[in-house]
């Protein structure tokens, strides 16, 4: 399919970059979005069978600000980070390096404190430890800290039975997975992935964002929760239970979601060059959906980083139903989440993670589809947001068409 060059107005925003042929029906979708959603800066790539066919981009980098979004504009991604950093015990187990089944205390003997001794690295990727939680919420500075952070991550008792339920480590992820891969290695998560991910695939992807790159990325902000009337987005209007956990601070919600104290400015330079893999991971959307290209097969003569066994596992449910934090019903892998009513991807075989509040990454190893939306306007969706669901819907609807 030939790509063609795009470039349209709405109000004040041009959206430029390229669609292949047949792939209209995404674009329209992306400019609807600033129409009719409340978009002030964002962009989404598309990837089928390695080769890319969307690369879009619109609207200022700042959400506050008049400074255009280019094509080489990155952005904290937050939990989407948790996506490619599940890639890491994956790989370490592709390559022999990690059994998944074996207690995490055989690499960390730190972690078997406070009953914790019998959880399995598979339980831990799979949001089944009961750590989603800190006793004492830590500052930034400790929080950035591998040492204190992870220290406290293994001191810390579980507040169930690990294996016995699931609930979002929506923060505590970042450490456990630290910890993890820092004994298996003996190298930061942020300098594996720069090093055995985003380097060999050539990825503006960073946990741990280098000073050298800090002048490309925009600001958070948040933007006005607008769904157009009869638009067809996700309705996901929070139940009492689950709004009333948000508000009340003694709930494993509001704690899941408070293990960091003060709430760190997420523009800050201290927070983004944080390697945080759970929450602070920085990428353009080009990125996020070449590294899920990569997962599934070549790209542009890189080699796929998956082989077809551990595809199979990434696509694998682990945990599924009610969730001890977020109180919907969930579904994950080893890391990812997986396609269902919280968190629709593009089908039943697709893996991959949102960002709290809009950015979104994932594979879809039937299609061969690979989606990264990246966006600086961030509302208060947790799993699902309306803007990136709309293209979500416009993508399936080129797929279902070309099949």
């Amino acid at each position: 399919m030939g790509a063609g060059r795009t470039k349209g107005r709405v109000g004040r925003v041009d959206v430029q970059g390229t669609v292949a042929a047949g792939w209209e029906p995404v674009r329209d979708a992306f400019l609807r979005n600033f129409e009719q959603r409340g978009e002030r800066g964002a962009a989404l790539a598309v990837h089928r069978d390695g080769e890319r066919v969307v690369d879009l981009w619109a609207g200022s980098r700042d959400v506050d600000g008049t400074d255009p979004w280019t094509a080489d504009t990155a952005q904290v991604v937050r939990s989407a980070t948790k996506g490619v950093a599940a890639a890491v015990p994956l790989l370490l187990h592709q390559r022999g390096l990690l059994d998944l089944d074996a207690p995490v205390a055989t690499y960390w003997p730190e972690f078997k404190a406070a009953g914790k001794d019998r959880v399995t690295v598979r339980q831990l990727l799979a949001h089944r430890a009961g750590v989603p939680v800190l006793d004492r919420p830590l500052t930034l500075a400790e929080a950035i800290d591998l040492p204190t952070a992870t220290g406290a991550i293994a001191a810390q008792a579980p507040v169930w039975e690990p294996g016995t339920a699931h609930g979002y480590h929506a923060h505590t992820f970042s450490w456990l997975l630290s910890g993890l891969v820092h004994r298996v290695t003996g190298r930061t998560i942020g300098r594996w992935v720069a090093e055995e991910i985003t380097g060999p695939l050539g990825l503006d992807l960073w946990i741990g964002l280098p000073a050298a790159e800090a002048h490309r990325v925009g600001r958070l902000g948040p933007v006005e929760e607008i769904d157009p009337p009869g638009g067809g987005a996700l309705k996901l209007r929070p139940k009492r239970s689950v709004s009333e956990a948000y508000k009340d601070p003694d709930s494993l919600t509001r704690r899941a979601f408070g293990v960091i104290e003060p709430k760190p400015d997420e523009n800050d330079p201290v927070y983004r060059a944080a390697e945080l893999p759970g929450s602070a991971g920085v990428a353009t959307a080009r990125a996020l959906a070449r590294f899920y290209a990569a997962t599934l097969g070549p790209v542009d003569g890189a080699e796929r980083l998956f082989a077809p066994a551990t595809l199979t596992l990434a696509r694998t449910e682990e945990s599924a139903g009610p969730d001890e934090v977020l109180l919907v019903g969930t579904r994950f892998g080893l890391g990812h989440m997986l396609h269902g009513p919280a968190s629709p991807l593009l089908g039943p075989s697709s893996f991959g993670h949102p960002g709290r509040g809009g950015s979104l990454g994932f594979a879809d190893p039937e299609s061969g589809i690979a989606f990264g939306y990246v966006t600086n306007g961030m509302r208060k969706t947790v799993t699902a947001d309306p803007r990136a669901q709309a293209l979500v819907r416009a993508v399936r609807s080129v797929v279902d068409l070309t099949f």
